[in-house]
């Protein structure tokens, strides 16, 4: 039974007691929803839903009248006012009415989407989750049931869809619809935020602030906000190749180009504006001016007269706008050196650092913000799986609760369905604050989120798995952040040691190889201290491997065997979900953790000169490629067909390319090579295809 269905039965049952047995208000088919006219459109998107929930309950669609006297029967009334702080909203039961009362327009939804999952039994991610809400006749609330439910804990909360490789493959939009993502799979998403009772979303990664999803977003009442990389909403990656970029020696040339960005947004939607310097396409600011490459203090003095410029710009327009700045990687050094100040009335938000360690060496205080990655794209953490641990959530979050650093937190979630689990750990956190069960609250979580998900009967067991699986993967240890071996680093690691012992010299790449907005530091696939040595990396790389993986592999095989055995507790109709969310998880990070083991062997068995040894390794590599996707296609059932074909960043298929490609030298020495430029950004002529030739307008 789940959490939802247990909380409303166990309520109706001391509303009995304590009413002397009245009977309860009863919701059925002849049930009516009652919106008043003057609701705005997303309360009536969010009406709708609710009507579509109810008949997955009921089996029947009720009507949305705007009066009283249109419902003969019970009614759910929606209506807006009342005290309590912004976003607050409280549930009434009374006579043959439920009453959802939000103090504004979001708070309203929000009494709509809880009514939803804690009386109908709705999962807030039942769309990625495939979860079902269970049919019933009847749906009964105690009469005289009073509910009251506090403005949320942080201010702004929500999703960033970054690095949407997955989304893109999966969900295609038409050419018609000028966007990458489907607007309906953007809906899909932008309801999954508001019923996670989210309020703004950062819709994209390389994109325009025209963009269709971005309207998509006003009409379901989000604020729109944008990511570190692209401040006040300019498409970097889509810089013109004639035009400088450069704010200290041609400042008006970024000048237009801000200006022309917040033109582009509707004068009526919400937005959250970021401001802040960096390079074109996520890198640093310095790499793109030599006049401060080298001077911290004047780098921090250049991007604080780039963010002050930048709420002028703004403010001329919407001259009560809101501001943050993300301080990504170098921004949050400068801060804390003292090197940049920030402008007064924007508040500060600190990044993590992909693995969910955050990242202001103790100086956050009340006001600040989190930006917060459940997923990352930087070739060594998660992109297909799950990796971040609850504990280590609860412990930050609350470190920020506890300063009063709650104004902003955004989760970067990349393509959502694989970490739907962390998902719901930090939008629970960002809306009541985090458990009180101190070290004992992961564990809670993980028992809960089970039962919910794969039924009582398999609480104890799945939550041991899930436990298990975030202790599973090898994790290095630096300034006293924990950093897990994430499933892109499997793959990252094994093509890279294959290409430099095949071709035996530095993979490095020029600039005029890449695109103009492809960032230097990522056109160089050999990791630090390469171009004199590379050999010596791959022989370091080589013996890491051959201990970390080595000592991991155990675990893993472990871990799928008892994950294996709890499967056979999970309900019927929810184990597609546990295929999909656990049994494939692990398997892509057992047999990837068995890949780059193996790829460690192969190599060191050619410098032996054991070529048949080299060559048994290498097949077994391959194999566990193949594991990966039979893991895959497990996953894909039902509407899920095709989910992995976008896999183009953690790139299990370029893998076994590459795997293929060694095991043929090795057969034959003089067979073709595969290119020794080794490519991350090829996903985004994926990802930004629909952008044609569109380049970002400076003029």
């Amino acid at each position: 039974m789940s959490r939802i269905l247990l909380a409303a039965m166990v309520c109706l049952t001391a509303s009995a007691r304590s009413t002397g047995g009245i009977a309860p208000l009863v919701l059925d088919s002849t049930t009516t929803i009652v919106l008043g006219a003057g609701q705005p459109g997303p309360v009536m998107e969010a009406a709708n839903d609710l009507a579509s929930d109810f008949e997955k309950v009921v089996g029947r669609k009720p009507r949305i009248v705007s009066r009283r006297e249109d419902a003969s029967g019970p009614a759910i009334v929606i209506a807006t006012g009342g005290s309590g702080g912004t976003e607050s909203f409280s549930i009434r039961a009374r006579g043959r009415d439920v009453t959802l009362t939000g103090k504004d327009m979001r708070g309203t939804m929000y009494a709509i989407y809880q009514f939803s999952e804690e009386f109908l039994g709705v999962d807030p991610l039942s769309y990625w989750t495939d979860h079902v809400p269970a049919r019933r006749a009847r749906v009964e609330i105690p009469d005289g049931t009073s509910k009251d439910y506090p403005a949320p804990v942080f201010t702004y909360r929500g999703f960033f869809i970054n690095d949407e490789d997955l989304l893109t493959g999966f969900a295609p939009a038409p050419a018609s619809e000028r966007t990458g993502i489907s607007l309906a799979m953007w809906n899909q998403i932008y309801e999954t935020i508001l019923r996670l009772k989210g309020n703004i979303v950062a819709p994209g990664t390389w994109i325009f602030s025209d963009e269709p999803q971005i309207v998509i977003a006003a009409k379901r009442g989000l604020i729109v906000t944008q990511h570190h990389a692209i401040p006040l909403g300019i498409n970097v990656a889509r810089w013109p190749e004639d035009a400088p970029y450069t704010y200290g020696s041609h400042p008006e040339v970024l000048q237009r180009a801000w200006k022309n960005a917040v033109a582009g947004y509707a004068p009526t939607q919400e937005v959250l504006w970021t401001v802040g310097l960096r390079g074109l396409s996520d890198s640093s600011y310095a790499a793109y001016d030599t006049t401060v490459a080298n001077d911290n203090h004047a780098l921090g003095r250049v991007i604080g007269e780039a963010m002050a410029e930048q709420v002028r710009i703004v403010r001329a327009v919407h001259p009560d706008a809101s501001f943050i700045t993300n301080l990504w990687q170098e921004g949050a050094r400068l801060v804390q050196a003292g090197d940049l100040h920030i402008p007064q009335g924007v508040h500060a938000v600190w990044a993590d650092d992909g693995y969910g360690n955050l990242q202001d060496g103790g100086r956050v205080k009340a006001g600040d913000g989190a930006y917060y990655h459940v997923a990352m794209m930087n070739q060594r953490a998660n992109q297909l799986t799950e990796m971040v641990p609850a504990q280590r959530i609860y412990s930050e979050l609350g470190r920020y609760i506890k300063a009063g650093a709650t104004h902003y937190v955004l989760v970067n979630v990349s393509d959502v369905r694989p970490v739907t689990m962390t998902i719901r750990a930090v939008m629970e956190s960002a809306w009541k604050g985090v458990p009180p069960e101190g070290d004992a609250a992961a564990g809670a979580f993980y028992k809960q989120w089970s039962t919910d998900q794969f039924g009582a009967g398999a609480t104890s067991a799945v939550a041991a798995v899930y436990d298990e699986y975030f202790k599973a993967p090898s994790r290095t240890v630096a300034n006293g952040a924990t950093r897990e071996y994430g499933d892109q680093l499997y793959h990252s690691e094994a093509r890279r040691m294959l290409l430099t012992d095949l071709l035996d010299r530095p993979l490095y790449t020029v600039a005029s190889q890449a695109p103009p907005w492809m960032p230097i530091r990522r056109a160089d696939p050999v990791p630090p201290g390469g171009p004199a040595a590379p050999k010596g990396w791959l022989k370091s790389t080589i013996a890491t491997e051959l201990k970390a993986c080595a000592d991991a592999q155990p675990r893993w095989d472990a871990l799928w065997e008892h994950a294996r055995a709890a499967g056979g507790l999970v309900a019927p109709e929810r184990r597609n979900f546990y295929q999909a969310h656990v049994l494939t998880a692990i398997a892509i990070n057992r047999q990837s953790n068995l890949m780059l083991l193996s790829v460690a062997k192969a190599i060191q068995a050619r410098d032996e000169a054991d070529v048949a040894k080299a060559r048994a390794f290498i097949a077994q590599a391959i194999h566990a490629t193949d594991e990966i996707r039979a893991a895959e296609t497990a996953a894909e059932y039902g509407q899920w067909k095709n989910w992995y074909a976008g896999d183009w960043l953690t790139n299990v298929p370029r893998t076994r390319q590459t795997l293929q490609a060694y095991a043929a030298v090795l057969d034959d020495p003089l067979s073709p090579l595969p290119s020794p430029l080794i490519w991350d950004w090829e996903a985004y002529y994926h990802i930004m295809h629909y952008e044609g030739e569109r380049v970002l307008n400076v003029k």
